[in-house]
């Protein structure tokens, strides 16, 4: 009976190990589904995350590249707004030099016009030609 006994006896000590085994098992199981269900979660939170991160680095680009464009126009309407105002003052300064210039012809003209009448007058009179003709218009 012994041998009948022990076999009875080992035959519950293998069924309560493979019921250990068993629920061991399940439990292992259990914890690896979690973990793997975690680790898609952490990896599906990153995705969003990056994804959130890449958009906000976009849209600042897209900003940063606007305000570059407008600012790039303000500079661009401020240079030629300046050019044409150094334009007009240089087309001023000529003109107001042209001027200038016609007003110094003109006075040098009438005092070479002048000296040179003098100089007539002095070449006449030193000739004696001068004082002939003032005889000559009184006589008139």
């Amino acid at each position: 009976m012994a041998s009948h006994r022990q076999s009875y006896e080992a035959g519950q000590t293998k069924g309560r190990t493979e019921e250990k085994t068993n629920q061991t098992m399940g439990n292992i199981g259990e914890k690896a589904q979690a973990a793997k269900e975690k680790t898609q979660e952490m990896a599906q939170a990153a995705k969003e995350k990056t994804q959130q991160t890449a958009q906000a680095a976009k849209d600042k680009t897209c900003d940063t590249s606007q305000a570059a464009k407008e600012k790039t126009q303000q500079n661009t309407g401020a240079a030629q707004q300046k050019t044409s105002e150094m334009g007009q003052s240089t087309k001023e300064s000529a003109q107001s030099g042209k001027d200038n210039t016609q007003g110094f012809l003109q006075q040098t003209g009438e005092k070479v016009k002048g000296a040179a009448q003098g100089a007539t007058e002095a070449v006449k009179q030193t000739l004696g030609l001068g004082e002939h003709d003032q005889d000559n218009r009184r006589n008139y």
